[in-house]
């Protein structure tokens, strides 16, 4: 039996490549843990989500959980990449929140557009315009996309944790287009942003996380992220923060109320139209960023900023995203979270493979994955978004031309907290100011088809 193991362990170290890429099978592990840890919360939140819109929760748990196992396992297998893939967060919201309750489109409709989309990135992928244009992409921007998701992370984090809170939109304190109130000047309780209440003890404790995990950082502990959510974790009970579950196994519910109910047809009506084209462009620029940002990270880029083989992570998101809408969630790709499993080490295809495991057991493991709390998770997302943070150092702020559209996407990804607006904004800007700069030849075929993307996306999407 000992043997069959090690003959076992040494078939997959040599597929995944362990020697070249200096990697081993603790350090693989560790990472894909840290990974899970810091995106468990789609669990849950998905389907709370999605519930607005009219789809069970419970079916809808189970969906984002099998679209999660099947991307990460087509991740894993076939892109050998540490990257992890669920229904991103964002377009869920758009989902619900514009496509049925105020555009009044159907769920069914809506799970139809995404079928579409899907098709539509595995035939850009197989024919593979999707790697033209991205390796169409300029290097300023793609160092910007990796730090733009990092102050995005950094902003969930800070967010989720309550260190900073989010309270009132600025119209509320606006009259006549001026200012009346004073409350919003910086540091009010009732400004849009402000500090959280460093009184209560979640806050506290999420302060605390940030602190002993940036110090195990610092003393270079393997595995400091993971250590930092699962220390915090066991604190957060005797807080009070997070009650023991009443049970730790329970049998997942059925799909069948929202399996194979999308609507194609509904979905390529003239209205529907629109719909189909903010999705396919939503998820087209949002996997681009997140793979080239994590790729960044983890210092997979070639000499020309390009990703080896970028087709392969690209097919699993396409096909993921197919898949989803047969069983019954929202677009799915590549997640940003993934990034703190890089940061704990990983480096192959191995990494997604524990994610995609851990997945699968939460089918069964729901209530345990699902205690641990914001405090937890939400500091490790803070400290990825530093080190993501790094690539901006490699944007030329000399050349405008280069630095303001970079900038363009980081400062948009982070203050819409959406990463297609702030890169699909990148895109339209640095052709234009190429351009009127006379500086046309910069321009790569590619980018002009980014380009004209980006601008039906702001053409048509319903604000």
């Amino acid at each position: 039996m000992n043997n069959f193991f090690a003959v076992l362990m040494d078939i997959i170290a040599r597929f995944f490549q362990f020697k070249d890429q200096k990697t081993n099978f603790k350090t693989e592990i560790i990472a894909g843990i840290t990974t899970f840890f810091t995106m468990a919360y789609i669990i849950i939140v998905n389907p709370a989500i999605l519930q607005s819109a009219g789809m069970p929760f419970g079916p809808s748990m189970v969906a984002t959980i099998i679209s999660a196992v099947f991307g990460t396992l087509i991740m894993g297998v076939y892109a050998k990449r540490p990257f992890a893939i669920a229904p991103y967060m964002g377009e869920n919201a758009f989902i619900v929140f514009t496509v049925v309750n105020v555009l009044g489109y159907t769920w069914q409709v809506a799970l139809g557009a995404i079928f579409i989309s899907g098709i539509l990135f595995t035939i850009l992928t197989v024919t593979k315009i999707r790697g033209w244009m991205v390796e169409a992409i300029p290097m300023s921007l793609k160092y910007s996309f990796s730090a733009g998701i990092g102050l995005f992370l950094t902003f969930i984090g800070l967010n989720l944790t309550g260190i900073v809170k989010v309270t009132i939109d600025i119209p509320s304190v606006l009259s006549n287009g001026k200012l009346d109130n004073i409350a919003v000047a910086l540091g009010s309780p009732e400004a849009v942003l402000h500090l959280g209440n460093l009184n209560e003890s979640s806050v506290l404790l999420a302060i605390f996380s940030f602190i002993i995990t940036s110090i195990m950082m610092i003393w270079r502990v393997k595995g400091a992220i993971l250590l930092g959510i699962v220390i915090t974790t066991f604190l957060a009970f005797p807080l009070g923060i997070i009650q023991i579950p009443k049970q730790w196994v329970s049998l997942p519910p059925s799909l069948s109320p929202i399996f194979l109910e999308l609507d194609i047809l509904g979905s390529i009506s003239i209205g529907g139209f629109n719909i189909i084209l903010i999705v396919f462009i939503m998820a087209f620029v949002d996997t681009i960023g997140t793979l080239i940002g994590l790729s960044a990270r983890a210092g997979f880029l070639d000499k020309d900023g390009n990703l080896p083989q970028i087709e392969k992570p690209m097919m699993a998101d396409a096909l993921t995203t197919t898949f989803a809408a047969l069983i019954g969630t929202t677009t799915s790709g590549a997640y940003i979270e993934s990034s703190t499993g890089i940061e704990a080490g990983g480096k192959t295809g191995f990494t997604a493979i524990v994610v995609a495991i851990l997945f699968l057991s939460a089918l069964f493991f729901s209530p345990f994955f699902i205690i641990i709390p914001p405090q937890a998770y939400g500091p490790a997302l803070i400290i990825i978004g530093l080190l993501m943070l790094s690539t901006i150092t490699k944007i030329n702020f000399e050349d405008y031309t280069e630095s303001i559209p970079a900038f363009t996407v980081v400062v948009l990804i982070s203050f819409t907290y959406n990463i297609g607006v702030g890169i699909t904004g990148g895109f339209i800007l640095y052709p234009f100011f190429k351009v009127i700069s006379g500086k046309h030849k910069d321009i790569n075929p590619g980018l002009w088809v980014l380009s004209a993307l980006s601008l039906l996306f702001f053409i048509f999407y319903p604000y």
